[in-house]
């Protein structure tokens, strides 16, 4: 199988302003990404996609290839991550360079380590998969949250099935965790969805599963490395 890497880093966060170029641990964010791609060695070629020459240059820097800046309409906030995968499919394809896998590596989670991506292949391979996706546990079950009213009444805010059961014996929920994303580049350029029967969830650490969404994620993140004091991929 040839498997094509697509790390999208557009320039515009409104949130964190470069965002994926912000030095953590004195390294831009996403390096973390490019580096875990390319030491996995599951990848034929790493892209990233990016509207920014700096982003571009910096990509490179790491190893990345940025063969074409993206399309303006693909640079805004509401644009979908799997348009600009597509966008980077018809490239090669245009060129005559097929690819049989696509693997979509957001550059917020920069604790994902060579190790997850290499697991998740693995998966795909067991499991004979057309997907896999990456998730972890979550923080605190879904299951002890509801809405409330205007009186802030606490009388229906859990169910009466759970009132007495202690956090230990609740179920486990999970939920995607931006990381890896694996399919099938036909399905991507088919606009299939990538949650069907033949989709595995690829378990993740909470711990590699921080994204970097706002300032408290940096330093959250900071922090993981200095500790481990070590870059997360082998």
């Amino acid at each position: 199988m040839k498997a094509l890497a697509v790390i999208p880093a557009r320039s515009g966060s409104k949130g964190l302003v470069n965002k994926n170029i912000r030095l953590l641990n004195g390294k831009p964010l996403l390096a973390y990404t490019i580096e875990a791609a390319i030491h996995s060695r599951k990848f034929s070629k790493v892209i990233v996609s990016t509207d920014s020459s700096e982003y571009a240059g910096i990509a490179r820097q790491y190893g990345a290839k940025v063969p074409f800046l993206r399309a303006e309409h693909l640079a805004t906030d509401t644009a979908s991550s799997w348009d600009v995968v597509r966008e980077v499919l018809t490239y090669y394809l245009n060129k005559g360079e097929n690819f049989n896998l696509v693997g979509l590596l957001q550059p917020t989670s920069p604790l994902r380590t060579s190790d997850d991506i290499i697991s998740a292949f693995d998966l795909f391979d067991k499991k004979k998969a057309r997907s896999v996706v990456s998730v972890c546990e979550v923080d605190h079950s879904p299951v002890l949250s509801n809405v409330l009213p205007d009186s802030l009444s606490m009388e229906t805010f859990i169910s009466k099935a759970h009132t007495d059961l202690r956090r230990q014996e609740l179920e486990v929920y999970y939920r995607l965790n931006g990381a890896i994303y694996l399919t099938y580049v036909q399905d991507v350029l088919e606009g299939k969805s990538l949650y069907n029967q033949d989709s595995y969830a690829y378990i993740m650490s909470k711990k590699h599963s921080v994204d970097i969404d706002e300032e408290l994620d940096f330093k959250v993140a900071d922090m993981l490395m200095d500790k481990d004091n070590k870059v997360y991929f082998n």
